[in-house]
């Protein structure tokens, strides 16, 4: 698992974490948000190493499958990347650059 695919699960499930099962999250966030192993999740839910793996499987092409639909993310990061320009294109100017401070908090 790598660092990237680590930081784009994460993202993902903060934003559609809540519409997978109960299940489905608590591995998801053993997993990626507190490192676990596949055999300690397995472990703290007794249930084998393969049924762990199938749900991070299933769970990952669920949460790809709502970004693709919904593009939250996406829209954020552009959002984002919008705000970083903004802010360059204002640095003289205080009080636009004030106004887009107040929206990259409301962001957050």
């Amino acid at each position: 698992m790598t660092l990237e695919k680590t930081v784009y699960m994460n993202q993902l499930l903060s934003y559609y974490g809540t519409l997978l099962t109960d299940k489905q999250a608590s591995v998801m966030q053993a997993y990626y948000e507190a490192d676990y192993s596949l055999a300690e999740i397995a472990e703290n839910l007794q249930i084998s190493r393969q049924a762990v793996h199938d749900t991070i499987r299933r769970s990952e092409e669920a949460l790809n499958h709502y970004e693709d639909q919904l593009q939250l993310k996406k829209k954020s990061d552009q959002r984002w990347q919008a705000l970083e320009e903004l802010t360059q294109l204002l640095q003289g100017q205080e009080q636009a650059l004030h106004l887009v401070h107040q929206l990259i908090e409301l962001e957050q």
